[in-house]
């Protein structure tokens, strides 16, 4: 999925750099109200795992590529899209930097990819059908349609920067994204249920909730 330096024109480059330095503004304030001692660490950890599955690449045609992202496995931690903006932008600099994988010029692009589109289709994909299918399976098809859209996003810009055609370039990237999402959405599910039953403290959505419950607990105290 990473797009390749030379790939877009740099006057469309400028285009997604200006909605990146706008998603990271956005996500810097994000980060110094919600990241602490607990939460910067795991961030860490999941960044050095996402790097991971994002180097395991298989060659698409017309020059890009397919693989894991987990885009959603970090806004879903988090509950917030803004940390998979922060997440993508230091790992695919270093993948770009020092691992010739994606490039420099077309960063914003890759960023908006995997950590935009990825970060906000999962959350709110989740949020969405939470109530309607359940936890776990939420989390699958949030996690998977992220991953999905995400690729069909990039098999857009290639088309619009010329170096795609854009009906077998959907047919591409989607038919390859369709068949990782899958593993994405098990590796997503296994993460996250791991994490709620080891350490449910780490969870965005358990502290909100845990918060919520002491905000009751003291109208209760007070109404008595």
């Amino acid at each position: 999925m990473h797009i390749p330096n030379g790939f877009i024109p740099l006057w469309q480059c400028a285009i997604y750099f200006v909605i990146l330095f706008i998603a990271l503004y956005f996500s810097q304030r994000w980060a110094r109200n919600n990241l602490d001692e607990r939460s910067v660490p795991l961030m860490a950890v999941l960044a050095a795992g996402i790097f991971a599955i994002m180097s395991m690449n298989i060659p698409i045609a017309f020059g890009t590529s397919g693989h894991m992202v987990g885009g959603a496995l970090i806004a879903l931690v988090f509950c917030a899209p803004e940390a998979a903006v922060i997440v993508f932008t230091l790992v695919l600099l270093v993948q770009a930097l020092f691992f010739g994988d994606g490039g420099i010029t077309v960063l914003g692009a890759n960023v908006l990819n995997m950590g935009i589109i990825g970060g906000f289709v999962g959350l709110y994909g989740f949020r969405a059908l939470r109530k309607i299918v359940g936890k776990i399976p939420a989390i699958a098809i949030a996690s998977w349609l992220s991953i999905f859209l995400a690729a069909e996003a990039v098999a857009v810009e290639m088309w619009l920067a010329g170096t795609f055609p854009l009906i077998a370039g959907l047919e591409m990237m989607g038919i390859y994204h369709a068949l990782i999402g899958i593993i994405e959405a098990i590796l997503t599910v296994v993460v996250i249920m791991a994490l709620e039953n080891v350490r449910p403290d780490l969870l965005a959505w358990n502290q909100k909730k845990k918060t919520d419950d002491t905000k009751s607990e003291k109208l209760e105290v007070s109404a008595k």
